[in-house]
C-alpha cells in the first residue's frame, strides 16, 4: 500500500544540505516549504534550485511551497535578551520606545497596537504563554498587568485574544518576497493571516503580475490563524485554491480548546470545495529533541489522516531539530497505518449530488466505476491537474496516477491526497496516448498483465478543463 497522505517539510539550518535534503526526500517529503520569515532573497532562490536539483536525481516529484511572512505583530528587544514577569506586576507596550526593554517595558514592531486595544482587551505573548491584561491606553502606550508571567525574550509574537488587530496581511516585504518566490516558480504561496476573501485576491493578483515573464502562476495557500477569517473561511477558500491548519497563532486567539472542532471543519469544508488542506503546527513537535513521537503526537497526525488532510506539516521538526529525517520516517508510517483503517464510503458521496460540469462529472464516474470493479488504477491525463484534484477529494484505496505534459501541474499534483503525478509527452492522437499511459504504469510496476484500470481523457487532447471520457481497458 502506497501512502495518500503528502508530507510537507520546512528547510532549515537542520536540513538545508544536499545530504540531509536527499535524505529527506528519500524518507517521504512531498512538498518543500521556504519559511520567508527566515534568510535572504538568494538563499531561498538557491535552496530552491536545490531541491529541484535532488528531486530530479532521485526521480522523485517534489512541490516548492514559499510561505509569507506577514505581519511582524511582536515585541521589541531588551538590554539583557529577556526578562522574568511575574503574575500581577505592570508592564507597558510603548510603540514609541526605541531603547531596548526591561522589567517595567519594552517597545512594539506593530506601531498600530494602541489602536487596536482597550482597557479589558487580553494580550497574549510568545504563543500564548504569557498573559498581559490591558488596563490603559495612553497616547502610544499600552498599559498592562501581568496576569500569568514568565520569561520574556526578544521579538515574541501578541497576539489579542478573540482577534481585531488592523495588520494587513501583505507587507511591503511580502511583495517583494512574492517577487522572489515567482524567480524560482515556487507551485504554492502560502500567505499569512489573511482575514478576508480580498487578502488572497490581492496576492494572486500580486504573484501572476511577478510570475508574467515566466508565464507562471502558483497556487494560493490561505493560512487560517486569525479568529477574523473562521466566519470568512466559505469566502476565503473561493477566493484561494487551499488552506493550512495553522494551529499555532489560531489556537491562541480562539482558544487550545477551539481548534480540534474547527480543524475537523476546516478540513472537511476544504475537500467539500474541491480545494487542497494542510494540518500544520506542533504536530510532532517533540521530536525536535526527541528520537521518537510522543504517543499524542501520534494520535494526532493520524487523526488529521483519517478526518482526510491532504498533507501533514512539519516545522521546527525539519528546520531546526535534531531528528529531520527520523521526523519525517515517523509521520510516514503513520500515515500509513492510519490510512489502513480508513472506511471507503464512495457511494453515500454521490448521494443527492449534483454535477454541473462534464469534465467533473467523469471525474466522478471514474472513481464509482474503479471502486465497485476493483480496479488496480485510475489514471487522469490531465493539462492542468483538475482532474486529479477532483478525484482526490474522495477517499477510495485506488492509487490515482496523474498524468500531465506540464512540469507545474506534475509539481502542483504532489499535494494531492492519494495522487501519484508522473510527467508524459504530449499526444495529439487519443489512441497513441491512452496506449503510452499503459505503458508507463506496466513499465513502473503499478499495473500488470490482467489488471483492470480506468482512465480519463479529453477530446480533443491537450486542452485544460476538456476531459470528457472515461475508458475501462484491461491490460493484455
Amino acid at each position: 500500500m502506497s501512502r495518500s497522505t503528502k508530507i510537507v517539510a520546512t528547510l532549515g539550518p537542520a536540513s538545508s544540505d544536499v545530504q540531509v535534503l536527499e535524505r529527506l526526500l528519500l524518507a517521504g517529503v512531498d512538498v518543500v516549504r521556504l519559511n520567508f520569515s527566515h534568510g535572504k532573497a538568494e538563499d531561498h532562490i538557491a535552496i530552491a534550485e536545490r531541491v529541484r536539483a535532488i528531486a530530479d536525481k532521485l526521480g522523485k516529484t517534489v512541490a516548492l511551497m514559499a510561505d509569507l511572512q506577514g505581519p511582524k505583530i511582536r515585541v521589541g528587544r531588551f538590554a539583557q535578551g529577556r526578562v522574568r514577569l511575574e503574575a500581577g506586576q505592570s508592564f507597558v507596550l510603548d510603540a514609541q520606545r526605541s531603547s531596548p526593554g526591561d522589567e517595567e517595558g519594552v517597545g512594539l514592531d506593530y506601531k498600530e497596537l494602541p489602536r487596536d486595544v482597550r482597557p479589558g482587551d487580553t494580550l497574549l505573548l510568545n504563543d500564548g504563554l504569557i498573559v498581559l491584561q490591558v488596563e490603559a491606553v495612553r497616547g502610544e502606550q499600552v498599559h498592562t498587568r501581568v496576569k500569568i508571567g514568565g520569561d520574556l525574550s526578544n521579538n515574541k509574537g501578541i497576539n489579542k485574544q478573540g482577534g481585531g488587530l488592523t495588520a494587513p496581511a501583505l507587507t511591503a516585504k511580502d511583495m517583494e518576497d512574492i517577487r522572489t518566490a515567482m524567480a524560482f516558480q515556487c507551485e504554492y504561496l502560502a500567505v499569512s493571516f489573511p482575514k478576508s476573501a480580498t487578502d488572497m485576491e490581492m496576492a494572486r493578483q500580486l504573484a501572476n503580475v511577478a510570475g508574467e515573464p515566466w508565464r507562471h502562476k502558483a497556487s494560493m495557500i490561505a493560512k487560517i490563524e486569525r479568529s477574523e477569517a473562521i466566519p470568512q473561511l466559505e469566502a476565503i477558500l473561493k477566493a484561494s485554491d487551499g488552506i493550512m491548519v495553522a494551529r499555532g497563532d489560531l489556537a491562541v486567539e480562539v482558544g487550545n480548546a477551539a481548534v480540534p472542532a474547527l480543524q475537523k471543519r476546516m478540513i472537511r469544508m476544504a475537500r467539500e470545495m474541491d480545494k487542497v488542506v494542510i494540518t500544520a503546527t506542533q504536530m510532532m513537535e517533540s521530536m525536535i529533541q526527541n528520537p521518537v513521537p510522543t504517543r499524542a503526537e501520534v494520535s494526532d497526525v493520524a487523526n488529521a489522516v483519517l478526518d482526510g488532510t491532504d498533507a501533514v506539516m512539519l516545522s521546527a521538526e525539519t528546520a531546526a531539530g535534531r531528528y529531520p529525517v527520523e521526523t519525517v520516517e515517523h509521520m510516514a508510517l503513520i500515515a500509513l497505518e492510519a490510512e489502513r483503517a480508513e472506511e471507503v464510503q464512495i457511494d453515500s458521496d454521490f448521494t443527492n449530488k449534483r454535477f454541473g460540469r462534464i469534465d467533473q462529472s467523469i471525474a466522478m464516474g471514474a472513481l464509482f466505476t474503479a471502486h465497485h470493479l476493483g480496479c488496480r488504477a485510475i489514471i487522469a491525463l490531465t493539462e492542468s491537474g483538475s482532474t486529479a484534484l477532483w478525484m482526490s477529494r474522495h477517499n477510495i484505496k485506488v492509487p490515482i496516477y496523474g498524468l500531465t505534459s506540464q512540469v507545474a501541474s506534475q509539481r502542483r499534483m504532489a499535494l494531492y491526497r492519494n495522487v501519484r503525478p508522473l510527467l508524459m509527452t504530449r499526444e495529439a492522437d487519443r489512441d497513441t496516448a491512452l496506449a503510452q499511459a499503459e505503458k508507463l504504469l506496466v513499465s513502473m510496476g503499478a499495473l500488470k498483465p490482467g489488471d483492470t484500470y480506468a482512465i480519463t481523457c479529453g477530446e480533443p487532447m491537450g486542452y485544460p478543463g476538456g476531459t470528457n471520457m472515461l475508458k475501462v481497458c484491461r491490460v493484455d
